[in-house]
């Protein structure tokens, strides 16, 4: 399906595969009407993770400090961003990087 060519996470796969079950279209169909593609592009994303970085510092403190959770807690919020179309591999890569620099 559309989640090996990361077209959809598991997540937007689900609501899919519901209007699928419900006769609503194709997959392909429901994707695009539904504007349920995910975002890949690495520099739409990093744009997102700096907005993220600077709206969080306390996070951003936090984590740096040795405090996992707050990582979880700015995934969280890039997720919240991207409406939970970012590539979640994608998201947790380039924040690690930013955050490690």
């Amino acid at each position: 399906m559309r989640v090996f060519d990361n077209t959809l996470s598991s997540k937007l796969a689900k609501i899919v595969f519901e209007a699928m079950w419900a006769r609503e279209g194709s997959v392909d169909e429901i994707i695009e009407r539904e504007g349920l593609k995910q975002i890949t592009d690495s520099g739409a994303i990093g744009k997102i993770v700096d907005e993220v970085i600077a709206a969080n510092a306390q996070q951003v403190a936090d984590y740096r400090s040795g405090k996992e959770k707050a990582f979880n807690s700015l995934v969280g919020q890039v997720m919240k961003a991207t409406k939970g179309k970012g590539n979640p591999a994608q998201i947790n890569e380039l924040l690690k990087k930013k955050l490690t620099r």
